[in-house]
């Protein structure tokens, strides 16, 4: 086995104000607050993008004030994936990936196509969609993650089409979300959703460890034995795969810190 793929923990944006005075020093600018977070945590989690498109010198912008080996995750636009038919997506998903996310260059991360909790699995129209994601975009790799609502998905062929296509399955540890662990891709994703707000860190030092574990797992090119599969009969390659993993959504105001107290953990 050659050295396992990088592990990389953050958060959703970098934009929120219970973070000023708990996470950002009380003396910060607002206008410093991705300066200071990307020093904090290797990657970060961008959902702005699902709501509205940016312009090519603001993905500049934000390279340039992150430091080198730091990667932005983004999200995908909405008009691209809340529709009825997704075979017909083309011209919005193009119109995303031309406003200038390339312009992130290196620090350009996986692509999350976030589906509505509605939206059923059908097997035809969804793999019209995976044949619409390109690999690389202005000669940068493209990675895609499906991001997935409604418990249909949990299905052998959901997986096997996503493994097909190269496109990672979005681990959600959520309180109503399908939780697939499913390796499908040469990285995995993973938003932990379940943190509280009255723990330090989001998750218990115990419930860190254990993810961090699996992280570890994933890197090395294996995968947990103890977390739900859609396809329980697949066995993948062992090799070793990137980890991105973001503490989001509930326990937001700790986040910040159960990122960096995951990263302690991972740190070789």
């Amino acid at each position: 086995m050659t050295t396992p793929g990088t592990i990389r923990a953050g958060i959703g944006g970098w934009t929120f104000e219970p973070w000023e005075g708990t996470f950002y020093p009380d003396d910060l600018p607002k206008k410093r607050q991705l300066e200071y977070a990307s020093r904090q945590m290797p990657t970060i989690e961008v959902n702005g993008t699902y709501y509205g498109s940016q312009k090519p010198a603001v993905f500049a912008k934000w390279a340039s004030e992150a430091p080198d080996g730091f990667v932005f995750s983004l999200k995908g636009n909405r008009f691209v994936t809340n529709r009825r038919v997704l075979s017909e997506a083309g011209e919005s998903m193009e119109k995303f990936l031309g406003s200038g996310i390339t312009e992130l260059g290196e620090k350009l991360g996986p692509i999350v196509w976030q589906f509505a909790p509605t939206k059923q699995f059908d097997p035809e129209d969804f793999e019209g969609f995976l044949k619409l994601l390109p690999g690389e975009r202005d000669g940068i790799r493209l990675r895609h993650v499906l991001e997935v609502r409604h418990p249909s998905f949990m299905a052998p062929d959901f997986a096997a089409l996503a493994r097909k296509h190269g496109a990672a399955i979005c681990y959600a540890h959520h309180f109503t979300y399908p939780e697939m662990a499913d390796v499908t891709a040469d990285f995995v994703y993973a938003r932990l959703q379940r943190g509280e707000d009255s723990i330090p860190t989001a998750y218990t030092p115990a419930d860190l460890d254990a993810w961090a574990e699996r992280a570890q797992t994933w890197a090395k090119g294996g995968m947990p034995g103890d977390l739900p599969l859609a396809d329980e009969n697949v066995k993948i390659e062992a090799k070793p795969r990137d980890v991105f993993v973001y503490f989001i959504h509930e326990g937001k105001v700790r986040a910040p810190h159960a990122a960096r107290a995951f990263m302690e953990r991972v740190a070789d």
